[in-house]
This record gives structure tokens, sequence and C-alpha cells, in this order.
């Protein structure tokens, strides 16, 4: 059995089972080696066997590598039975262990996002093309009264305003559905198990002798009916650890509710707290000012984090102009400290509070040639409208390919359909030519004929056209002629949720067609600057989909401050610190400054040994340019371990507290004015 060294407070959580238990781990702390150390220790020193053990947590990704690092320290053969798993993983279990008892069939089905959205629209008497924000927003009402383990009934009475009460009786009308159509929905999993413990003691006891203890990572991110499960499944005994921190709590918007960490003490009044405070990832400065900031939010537990670690380097605040100048600062910088500091792409983390941030940020990554992965949300290149624009792009600089002709000879449609394709291909495949080629050869006249024929000719003769003109005229006023006249706009408006999600997605066309526009300036000199152009953005599609394992790829990582909660890099750049965007504006108006202060305390505790935090004066908003106001969560981190970049004047740490504070004060009267 492989060993690993804990420190006490580490040890004194994985020894403690004779009451409940909270661990508090701090970012960092080391908490999946208390979980996975505390299964073994259950046991091989407690007699508990593996099968009687649950270990849950919210992501499969996480629960495998859990169960991976369980295996190697007892051996895989040692911990056959062993429970980990999702929350909705293990309420699955519950649910097809108990299907009779519950009234379901054993063979049930569980309703994906798309089958409840078109359970949805059949209640709602919707057509096929409706649109789908309002569908999504009863959803995600009904979804919200799940976690709250609000019935129908429940839901109709408390309805407050004829829209609830619409929700509410739409919920009912959704639950006796699911039941004639033997089925269940992502939140039925947590919810049905959790009905059941409450209403069946038999059943409740049952379960208690199957799991004798119980472990839940990430406990802050639980929600009511998650919270409920653990109490039910517990008992009053309340054999568990649960492992969490009050200070990275960013998931309310999901149903998280920090309080449960409150409850727990109220439910089980011999709970027993362990603070794991000893930092193994960060620097003293960076840890320093994370505990300084995160001090303004009200804790029921304290707790402060300490690393034997260097102090580190001050953390600087870099201001810049605009956010085209934050995105070409940054990039420049990576590559800059790469070379003089001899790092990896690897060794870097770009971290923003939007996933709108990241078009900039990839923009200049491309222009540069720097590789890069957008982690925890879709890529700008992996999104549809920019797939389907560059299919038309590579057709027109690449007639033979054949892929970018069928992902794009009917979008929009233009009765090109999946039969006409096929008799396409057959044919091209004798000739031995592509399919774009195939469309101009009388012997295709043989295979198809009628509305398919002029469709695709159609097609072919506009491509021709299109690609005639852009070796003779302006590049992007071409392009642009092509996508007006194919009527891509009001085929985005057609098939997006919302008229919100349709103007999204076109603003990421325009904002492609801005990269055509800089790669030709770039690309002047070359023989064929568009070609040139798209050849390039290609190369870094093809990069994309060639991706291998991450931990071997040398790219900067990208990513939301929700998708960098439990990572770690070197090197970390932060943008965007300014109010409205971190705090974010809806936050401010909905009085949640709480939670987006754990956001940036999130992001802060992401860098091992350097952060960078950028603050541009003019930012991109709503199609125009509006000022910016540096973050107030810089004035609330301690300003003698900042520095500002625009006085690199050798102070005291009492000048520099005072210097970042006129920083700051100077900089919104300047924007004010």
């Amino acid at each position: 059995m492989s060993v690993v060294r804990l420190n006490e407070q580490q040890s004194m959580a994985v020894k403690q089972t004779s009451s409940p238990l909270l661990v508090l781990a701090g970012a960092g702390s080391g908490k999946t080696a208390v979980i996975t150390q505390k299964i073994v220790h259950l046991i091989t020193r407690c007699g508990y066997q593996p099968n009687q053990i649950a270990a849950v947590t919210f992501t499969n990704k996480a629960a495998k590598e859990m169960k991976a690092r369980v295996g190697k320290l007892l051996g895989d053969s040692s911990v056959k039975g062993l429970i980990v798993s999702t929350f909705h993983n293990l309420g699955l279990n519950i649910i097809r262990r108990e299907h009779r008892t519950i009234g379901i069939r054993q063979n049930f089905t569980i309703f994906d996002d798309q089958d409840s959205l078109a359970l949805m629209r059949e209640l709602c008497k919707k057509d096929v093309d409706a649109d789908k924000s309002e569908l999504i927003e009863i959803l995600n009402r009904i979804s919200a009264w799940k976690n709250d383990l609000k019935l129908p009934d429940q839901a109709i009475a408390q309805a407050k305003d004829n829209d609830e009460l619409l929700a509410a009786k739409l919920y009912e009308a959704y639950t006796r559905s699911l039941k004639a159509y033997n089925a269940v929905d992502f939140d039925d999993l947590i919810l049905v198990p959790t009905l059941l413990f409450q209403q069946n003691e038999t059943i409740r006891e049952k379960w208690h002798h199957r799991i004798r203890y119980l472990l839940v990572d990430e406990y802050q991110d639980t929600n009511t009916s998650q919270y409920e499960l653990v109490k039910l499944l517990t008992g009053k005994l309340g054999n568990f650890t649960v492992v969490g921190d009050d200070d990275q709590s960013i998931y309310s918007w999901r149903g998280a509710q920090p309080k449960n960490l409150e409850l727990l003490q109220k439910d089980f009044p011999n709970l027993k707290v362990v603070k794991l405070e000893q930092n193994y990832r960060s620097c003293g400065r960076i840890l320093k000012s994370a505990n300084v900031l995160i001090a303004n939010n009200p804790h029921l537990f304290d707790k402060k984090l300490w690393s034997d670690k260097n102090y580190g380097e001050p953390i600087r605040v870099l201001s810049v102009k605009e956010d085209n100048d934050e995105a070409e600062r940054v990039v420049n910088e990576i590559l800059s400290r790469r070379i003089k500091q001899n790092l990896k792409y690897r060794d870097f983390a770009i971290l923003y509070r939007g996933n709108h941030q990241s078009r900039l940020i990839e923009r200049a990554l491309v222009i540069k040639q720097v590789p890069y992965k957008v982690s925890g949300s879709t890529s700008f290149f992996a999104r549809a409208e920019i797939k389907d624009i560059m299919a038309y792009l590579k057709l027109l600089i690449n007639p033979d390919d054949d892929n970018a002709f069928i992902r794009i000879a009917n979008v929009p449609r233009r009765e090109i359909g999946a039969t006409t394709l096929e008799k396409l291909g057959s044919y091209a495949n004798q000739r031995g030519i592509g399919m774009f080629a195939a469309i101009f050869e009388l012997g295709l006249e043989e295979h198809l004929t009628g509305k398919g024929l002029s469709a695709v000719r159609r097609f072919g003769q506009l491509i021709v056209k299109a690609s005639d003109n852009l070796k003779r005229g302006d590049t992007l006023a071409v392009l642009n002629e092509l996508l007006a006249y194919i009527g891509y706009h009001g085929y985005l408006f057609e098939t997006s949720s919302s008229p919100k999600a349709a103007e999204y997605r076109w603003s990421n066309v325009a904002e492609l067609l801005k990269w055509i526009e800089k790669g030709i300036e770039d690309n002047a000199q070359a023989e064929d600057p568009f070609a040139t152009t798209v050849t390039k953005i290609c190369l870094r599609e093809m990069l994309d989909r060639n991706s291998e394992e991450e931990s071997e790829q040398n790219e900067v990582q990208l990513m939301t401050l929700h998708a960098s909660k439990g990572l770690e890099f070197p090197h970390v750049y932060l943008l965007g610190m300014e109010e409205e965007l971190l705090p974010h504006k809806s936050s401010i108006e909905e009085d949640n400054i709480e939670e987006e202060r754990r956001l940036a305390y999130v992001g802060i505790t992401r860098a091992k040994e350097t952060l960078s935090i950028m603050v541009a004066k003019q930012r991109q908003r709503y199609g125009e340019m509006i000022n910016s106001v540096p973050s107030r969560f810089l004035e609330e981190m301690p300003q003698e371990d900042l520095d500002w970049e625009e006085d690199r004047q050798q102070l005291s740490d009492d000048e520099k507290r005072e210097r970042g504070k006129n920083n700051l004060a100077n900089l919104r009267k300047m924007l004010s004015s």
C-alpha cells in the first residue's frame, strides 16, 4: 500500500470517525488526499467493508479520479463494491433498486434537456419553431422547485403572481406526463430518492445498513435536496465526513446553498470541525491578498490560509486603454515571458468572468500563432455559426473540401437534403472528383434530377460567383454580400432559442469577419492574403480537433473563473477586474457581492507563482465603448502587495497602501468627469 504523508490537521480529519465531521478545506490544502486517505483508513483500521462506504462529488471526472487514487493506495481488487460517484449517479442507483416501491417500471427513461424541452413545448402547445426562451425559463423554475423539494401542489399554493401560478400548473402537468411516460428527469434523480427516504422508514433503514459511512466532496455546492438526501442516508448517528470551503461557494445561480454549512451544526449538535489551512499551491503574497480580500465576507467559521513557500513577487495591476489592448498585452507578455524565463505555454492561464471575454483573447492568440485551449465552455471556433462561416470560407479557397461542402450545402435551407447529397456523393466517388466539381458535370443528370439537381447547381453558381468576386473586389464587402444573399442573419433567428441568443451568434460572425479583415492586413505581402488568412485559422481548428490528453498539451489555458475552480497554474492573468464585470452588474443589482468576492478569491488562489490583474479604462459593451471603473475588490486587497504599473517608484508599505488608494480614486474621478 502506498503511503501519503499528511500534516497534523489532515491526519486529524482522517482519523475522526466517532462523530459527524466537517472538514473546512481551504484552496490548495489537499482535500482530495484527505478523502482518499479516509476511505483507506475506514477499510484498513475501522472494520468497514468497501461496499459499506460511499463517496459522492459533483462531476464524473472528480469521481473517477478519486476512485483511481483509492485503487492505487489499496490495490484495485481491495476496493470492489466501493461507491464513488456523483450525487445523481447515486440517486439513479437508488431508483433502480427501489423502482417497485417508487411506482415506476424497471426500464424507466431518463429525460435530458432536449426531451424536457420537447415535452414542455407539447404541454404549452407551441409549434416547433416557437421561441424557446419562455419554455426554458419555465423548466428552470421547475428545476429550482425540485431542488428545493417543492412538489407541484406546494408550488401552486405558494405562487406569488400569475406567471408563477402558470409555471406551477405546468409543473403539475409536466409531472403527470413524466409518470405516464415512465420517465424521470435529471432533478428527479435527487428528488425521488429523497422523498422515498422521507416517506418510507423501512427503505430508509435498509439504506442505512447498505451505506454505513458517507463522504461528500465540495459540500458547499450542495442544494436543499442534496443536503436532505445526505441527512436521510446517514441518519441520527451522522456517520459522515463532508469536505468543503464556504469561501469557494460560487454556484448559487444553480441552486447551491452555502447555508448548508450552518445547518450542519443545527442538525448535528455533536459535529466536529477540522480546518485545513496550509496551502500547498501558492506563494505567501498571493495567499495574504486572498485572505485580506475574503475577510470582507461574513464567516461562520474563520480560517486563514498559510504557506511555507516563499513570499513571492508583487501582484501586478496592469492598466490598459481598452479591451483590445488587454488581449494584445496579455498575449505579448506570455510570448516574452515564455522565452525569457524558459517556460511552457501550459504554465499560463487566462481567467475571465464571462465567456464573451474570450473572443478578443482568442483572436490575439490566433494572430500570434500561440496554441491554446478553452476549458469549461465552448471555444469560439467550436460554435455552430463559426463552423458554418468557416465552411463557406474553406469552400471559397478550396472547392475540393468535401467536409466544408457537406456542412453548408443546406445551411441555410436550400432544398439540398440527405438523399440529394448521397446521390451527389456517390457520383463524385465514381468519377474520383470532389462533390463541388461533380455539380457541373453533365453525367450527374443520370443520377440526380428535378429539384435536387437544380438546388445543387444554384448553390454551385453562388460559390463560383462569390469566388470570382473575391479576386476582383473588396474581400469583406464580398463576404458580407454573400451572407446577406443567403440570409444567414435570418437563419440564426429561425434556429436560436431566443432573439437575444440569435444576436449574440450574429455578433460572433461579425467578430470572425473582423479576424479575417485583420488577417488580410497582416498577410498583405502574401500571394493571396485572403487564402493565407483562412488557412491559418483552419490550422487553429485542426489543433482543436486533434487535441490529445490535456496533460500532454503545451497550450495556454483559457477559462471562466467558475471553470477554474479546483485547478492551479504557475502564472495567472485575471482579466477585467472592473466594476460591473467583477463584480458583475447583475450581482451588484441583486446585492450579491459576497459571491462575486468569492469568485475573485477563487481566481486569485489559482495562481502558484505570479498573478497579473488586468484593468481596462474602456471596454466594449452592448456595441459601444463604455468607460470602466476599477473593481472595489482591488481596493480591498492589501495595497502594499500590489504593484501598480503606473507607479514603479520604491515606496514603503504605508506609502504603497496610500498610493494604491489614490490611484483608484484618481482613476474613478477621471472616468466620471
